[in-house]
């Protein structure tokens, strides 16, 4: 959260509180120069930040008719005044300035709720960010369930075709790995080349088939992922011990590949025949 402000339900809550209380005070103690209504203000506006620009119109409503009933249970201030112009100038005042800021916490809620969405979101790919990923991690941990971190790192960034951009690449990167994923698992962009995934996949085969068919769709995609995984809680009990132990497992599987593909070329480059410089050497 951005801000740490009172719920809807705390300020309902205490604007019906004070409606009541504002109520009797007049209906019983006030006096024609006491002004005990004036305090109706701080209901309305505790109901505007609660319920936005039409409830607290309402309570400019009822502030009024309030206001008028306590005038005629009350034999000190003179009935007379109730049906007055000033009567309707307070009731057009309390109705302007709950509507008033009711449209103020309205618009604060959406502008917050909007920033709160932007802080947790990648720029480029859209999907969660770093800072969102670890709240994901830390809700998982919290509920003590086995559960998998795969970490994803780009070899080649590739694509549809040539015309598209890095940026372009990456959104398309990641709606194929998102595509491939369970409703319940969690994707994310961790780092300019990195990606991570939270499942509930939790024995190692499983993690082990996720990764590749992982890099399957990417391949087929046009994209060159490796992946490596941990598994909760027997690779780590933390998030760092989770994220160190899929990061290892992810660059000693990159270091496997490479010598994989050096084997192959070598073996090419000796059946066609070549001699390497090492070859010519005396």
């Amino acid at each position: 959260m951005l801000t740490a402000t009172p719920s809807r339900r705390f300020f309902a809550i205490a604007s019906a509180a004070v409606f009541a209380t504002v109520f009797v005070l007049f209906a019983f103690y006030e006096r024609p120069w006491l002004g005990l209504g004036h305090f109706y203000y701080f209901a309305i506006a505790l109901a505007a930040l609660a319920g936005g620009r039409r409830v607290g119109a309402g309570a400019g409503f009822l502030a009024a008719g309030l206001y008028a009933a306590g005038v005629l249970l009350n034999p000190h201030v003179p009935s007379s005044e109730v049906p007055t112009l000033p009567t309707v100038i307070r009731a057009i005042t309390f109705v302007a300035m709950g509507a008033l800021i009711g449209w103020f916490a309205q618009t604060h809620r959406r502008m917050v709720a909007e920033l709160s969405v932007l802080a947790e979101r990648d720029a480029v790919t859209g999907l969660p960010n770093t800072r969102a990923f670890e709240i994901a991690v830390d809700r998982r941990l919290k509920s003590a369930r086995a559960f998998t971190l795969l970490v994803g790192d780009i070899d080649a960034l590739g694509g549809p075709g040539p015309e598209i951009g890095p940026d372009e690449s990456l959104r398309a990167l990641g709606d194929l790995l998102s595509r491939s994923l369970e409703p319940d698992d969690d994707i994310a962009r961790i780092g300019g080349a990195e990606f991570a995934v939270l499942t509930t996949r939790r024995v190692a085969k499983d993690a082990s088939d996720l990764a590749l068919q992982l890099e399957r769709v990417a391949r087929n995609g046009g994209y060159q992922v490796t992946f490596g995984w941990a598994s909760f809680p027997h690779d780590g009990e933390n998030a760092l011990s989770l994220y160190r132990a899929a990061d290892e497992r992810l660059y000693a599987r990159k270091l496997v590949a490479g010598s994989a593909r050096r084997g192959t070329l070598a073996a090419v480059s000796g059946s066609s025949g070549r001699r390497s410089v090492r070859d010519l050497m005396p």
